[in-house]
């Protein structure tokens, strides 16, 4: 299976400009919440406001004016990545590989595939309604995150939990399921989920892991040609300004 950088280390890049990557952030969010921009005003014009009102109390309005300037643009820039990520969380949400966008907005050191680790789709016109298990690795060890139909889901995750557990006896392994049941987690919680779990390894203990893990049979070996498991991806570093 073809891995992306961050599925085979976790990336240390250099970050751009944040204020070179504003418009694009922008334009991007504004795609998928049409109102991004008026929030963005109103939370501008609100913080500054509240700081210029002091200002006339103390009898310093212009002096109170600068302090809150800065505050305010805080405010905005807040304002776009917190509603960017809502807006995009709610666009995938359903969607088949939804797991995968999830794991995109995990902060760094963590392994992931962007694609599952398993499926039970038998032809491509079955992905949408496939169960899928998603395979992430952190201090906390082996996370599984099935998406789909439960039952099918729980088959796939106990197939799943006992080949991690011969690459890498020991290592904690954690499952957890992607929608909106009893059993279930919602897919906007998931990162935060996961970063609650509690950690076990050192980051050279993953790295050893992460090599054990990669001995697995990829899911490019399980499904049929013509299927392409991924459906939904989100750019953290995007919504972020990174």
């Amino acid at each position: 299976m073809a891995r992306t950088p961050k599925s085979d280390a976790p990336a240390k890049e250099k970050r751009p400009n944040l204020f070179k990557q504003i418009p694009t952030v922008y334009k991007a969010v504004k795609t998928i919440d049409p109102k991004i921009g008026w929030w963005i005003a109103g939370v501008f014009l609100v913080v500054l406001a509240v700081f210029i009102g002091i200002g006339f109390l103390v009898d310093h309005p212009v002096y109170f004016g600068f302090i809150g300037l800065p505050l305010a643009l805080l405010g905005a820039m807040i304002t776009l990545s917190r509603r960017g990520e809502r807006a995009a969380f709610g666009a995938m949400a359903g969607q088949a590989g939804q797991t995968a966008g999830a794991l995109s907005m995990l902060r760094r050191g963590w392994y992931y595939d962007k694609e599952p680790v398993a499926a039970d789709a038998a032809r491509p016109q079955e992905v949408a309604n496939a169960a899928m298990i998603f395979r992430a690795l952190g201090r906390c060890g082996v996370v599984l995150i099935g998406e789909g139909p439960l039952p099918r889901a729980k088959k796939l995750m106990d197939k799943e939990v006992k080949k991690v557990s011969r690459v890498a006896p020991g290592v904690p392994v954690h499952s957890l399921y992607v929608g909106d049941g009893e059993e279930q987690t919602e897919v906007r919680k998931l990162p935060r989920v996961m970063a609650k779990l509690k950690p076990v390894l050192t980051k050279e203990e993953m790295a050893a892991v992460n090599k054990r893990l990669k001995s697995i049979p990829g899911i490019r070996q399980q499904l049929p040609p013509g299927i392409d498991p991924m459906k939904a991806r989100m750019d953290r570093r995007a919504l972020r300004g990174r």
